[in-house]
């Protein structure tokens, strides 16, 4: 085996100090100029690659970096709308700190072990763990700080941040119930990682994804006071990589014989699509439907039409995470956020 080039070696050959060579790649204003080209002539030489960072970074006992976590696949952070803007607010707060980010999948479970337990960070801001027993497990077995970005979880044992979706549903609902629609239909985020497709209440009851069992629950609680009969109301589970899937569902919601008048979205990315269907089908955006998404995405703005949405603090939570991490306190903190609904042009009056 080819032998190993250490610091050590490189003082010896140069005939100076370990201290003097670590100087000299380390603090190199220290050493004097004729000292630090012969070191570094010596070391080309010998072929060292330079000190290594992990043992660095090991010693001082801090990495100044924050690892995020995903059961999606990596280009969910590019991708996805929320991810995007969260991975911005991260990313802002981690320039503050003058602190690096890691992405870290969870999405290979035979990967998943070596990717949490190698991962160079001070801890971890995980994305979601409604189905990540594994995951909080291989975390705490760091024994580095963690937070969840889901308040979902019953685990009081989880630091967490996040919104109440049921109260954010029921804003939705209230907004569009109050403009006078009383025939709907709910667009889902996943409530499986596998289905898609229109799913029944018991369906919607055991889905394992408390963030849109939450919202349906908040939707019907609206719903319902305004005697809209709930059951019959079509609830279409989507799933991002099968978006034609989600096309195929609206035109089945619309070839009913009388079609929903609004459209409750989980997301805004679910409700961007949405609006794209019904521009190609000659449906107007809100003349014939009344579209509503959820998360406040700064694309909301200026879609066509600006779209209606119940906005979360997606800053504000992305700040305290990376706070939560870099100034752990070694306490459990869990932070529920209030949503806002911000009324813009993609949802009217119901026709009469």
């Amino acid at each position: 085996m080819e032998k190993v080039v250490r610091l050590v070696d490189i003082a010896k050959a140069a005939g100076v100090s370990q201290g003097t060579a670590s100087n000299v790649f380390n603090r190199p204003h220290l050493v004097r100029d004729e000292v630090r080209e012969r070191v570094r002539d010596v070391a080309r030489s010998l072929g060292y690659r330079g000190p290594d960072p992990k043992g660095r970074l090991l010693r001082a006992g801090k990495v100044n970096a924050i690892g995020l976590v995903t059961a999606e696949p990596l280009s969910y952070f590019f991708e996805d709308p929320y991810a995007r803007a969260m991975m911005a607010a991260i990313s802002q707060a981690c320039d503050a700190h003058s602190a690096g980010i890691a992405l870290v999948s969870a999405m290979n479970e035979q990967r998943l072990a070596w990717n949490v337990q190698s991962a160079l960070v001070d801890g971890f801001i995980l994305f979601c763990i409604d189905e990540g027993p594994r995951l909080v497990e291989l975390t705490r077995e760091r024994q580095l700080p963690f937070v969840a970005l889901h308040l979902g979880t019953k685990d009081e044992t989880i630091s967490a941040i996040g919104v109440d979706n049921f109260a954010g549903a029921r804003l939705a609902a209230r907004h569009l119930a109050g403009l006078g629609h009383r025939k709907f239909a709910i667009l889902a985020t996943p409530l499986t990682d596998e289905h898609y497709g229109f799913v029944t209440l018991a369906d919607v009851q055991a889905g394992i994804y408390s963030t849109s069992r939450d919202r349906v629950a908040g939707y019907f609680d609206v719903l319902a006071g305004f005697g809209v009969d709930t059951a019959g109301i079509p609830v279409l589970e989507t799933q991002s990589e099968h978006e034609e899937a989600l096309r195929e569902g609206l035109g089945q919601i619309f070839a009913a014989a009388d079609p929903p008048t609004a459209l409750l979205c989980m997301s805004d990315r679910i409700a961007f699509a949405a609006i794209t269907w019904l521009a190609e089908r000659g449906l107007s955006v809100p003349g014939d439907v009344s579209v509503i998404g959820f998360d406040g995405v700064a694309e909301g703005a200026q879609f066509r039409p600006p779209l209606t949405t119940i906005a979360q603090p997606i800053h504000d939570m992305g700040q305290l995470a990376v706070e939560m991490i870099l100034g752990d306190s070694g306490d459990i903190q869990r932070r529920e956020f209030e949503t806002e609904l911000v009324v813009r042009e993609s949802t009217a009056a119901a026709k009469k």
